[in-house]
């Protein structure tokens, strides 16, 4: 009741002050923003802490995600499946139709056989020389008699893919090919040994152990063609060696021969006559001859000893790079009268830019010939192989 007379006694108007509240303390406000300071500096303490260089790597690892390497995208084709486990280079994946990475064993020395490593570029059809003595079988069609030559199924030629690599230039040009290798056992080893990469090695089919030869001379850089007996004038009489082709045997029969001939080894460009005045002068033996090689995709070489062939306008219908020997080198055995027919080659080489020589691995020939390319190189003659010489109907 005092309260209410006071309130009646109160000036009209007027009300009593609010009541202030007794201080208890810090407010709820302030007591949550003293926590979140305090969470802040707890969390700057324990970064600190943990970038002290004191502190062990395992703990930094932990926090760091594990690498996954991203797959192949759709676009690219993965490398084949025995190379990406054999080799470094095969965990990045290369497109369709691309460099490959290709594992052989090749034979070196008298030691076992070593892994070799080749990438193989679509782009360059030719060989390796690393491996240039190893056939590659999608141009190898099986015989009775041996592996013959063939086009593989995506169009590349033996003339392509076995021939030797060249500089490219159009300078002065010198192809020299020698003849008979494999008839003569210690002819055939000086011949490989002596004769510089750049000369082309040609095989008699006659010859004993061709196979072995061609591999030495492919490991040494040499590309090689194989020579074909074809019939000279006076047959019999004069005789090239067996399974000569002749014009009176039918085409069945000369492509049996012929066959024969090619199966006798493999990895060489073309083929060469051996002799054929009488055959390379008649069409009517020629075409189905020609027209073999050309489906084989190899080259021919006409040894330039015959006028009357027929070959050059054969060759040019049924697309077999051809190309023909300017002179033969070494019709006289002795070291003067070979330098002057190389000396002539030089010659003929500055004035149409190419010119092809054609000898036999005679000892005398062979050591004049390397003599004598030592000195030309320096003159800035290129030694070059035969199939850079050869004019390819294909290629226009």
């Amino acid at each position: 009741m005092a309260d209410i007379g006071k309130d009646i006694e109160r000036p009209l108007g007027q009300s009593l002050p609010p009541k202030r509240p007794a201080r208890r303390g810090i407010g709820g406000g302030s007591a949550v923003a003293a926590v979140a300071v305090l969470a802040v500096i707890g969390v700057s303490s324990a970064i600190a802490l943990r970038e002290k260089p004191f502190r062990k790597p395992e703990e930094v690892a932990v926090s760091t995600p594990k690498v996954v390497a991203a797959p192949a995208t759709p676009a690219l084709a993965p490398a084949p499946a025995p190379v990406a486990t054999a080799t470094p280079q095969a965990s990045t994946p290369m497109k369709s139709g691309g460099p490959q990475i290709i594992h052989v064993q090749t034979e070196e020395g008298d030691g076992p056989p070593k892994a070799a490593i080749v990438i193989r570029d679509p782009s360059t059809l030719g060989q390796n020389l690393k491996v240039a003595h190893i056939p590659d079988r999608a141009l190898i069609e099986a015989s009775d008699t041996g592996p013959l030559p063939m086009r593989s199924a995506d169009g590349r030629r033996p003339f392509d893919v076995y021939a030797r690599p060249w500089s490219g230039a159009r300078g002065a040009r010198v192809a020299i090919i020698i003849g008979g290798l494999a008839v003569s056992q210690t002819g055939t080893q000086a011949a490989i040994a002596k004769l510089p990469a750049e000369v082309t090695l040609a095989f008699a089919p006659q010859g004993n152990s061709i196979g072995r030869w061609m591999q030495a001379a492919r490991q040494s850089g040499h590309e090689i063609v194989m020579q074909v007996p074809l019939e000279p004038f006076d047959y019999p009489n004069v005789n090239p060696g067996r399974n000569t082709l002749t014009v009176s045997a039918s085409p069945e029969e000369n492509l049996k021969s012929l066959h024969w001939a090619l199966s006798r080894t493999t990895n060489y460009t073309g083929v060469m006559n051996y002799m054929g005045a009488r055959f390379s002068a008649d069409a009517n033996a020629m075409e189905p001859f020609m027209a073999e090689l050309g489906k084989r995709g190899l080259a021919y070489i006409d040894d330039g000893s015959s006028a009357r062939s027929v070959a050059p306008e054969l060759a040019l219908k049924d697309g077999v790079p051809f190309a023909a020997g300017d002179m033969a080198i070494d019709a006289v055995q002795d070291r003067g009268e070979i330098l002057k027919k190389l000396d002539s080659l030089e010659a003929t080489a500055r004035a149409k830019g190419s010119a092809v020589g054609i000898g036999s691995a005679f000892d005398i020939t062979v050591d004049t010939v390397t003599s004598w390319i030592a000195e030309a190189k320096k003159r800035g003659i290129e030694i070059v192989p035969i199939s850079a010489v050869a004019v390819d109907p294909q290629k226009g």
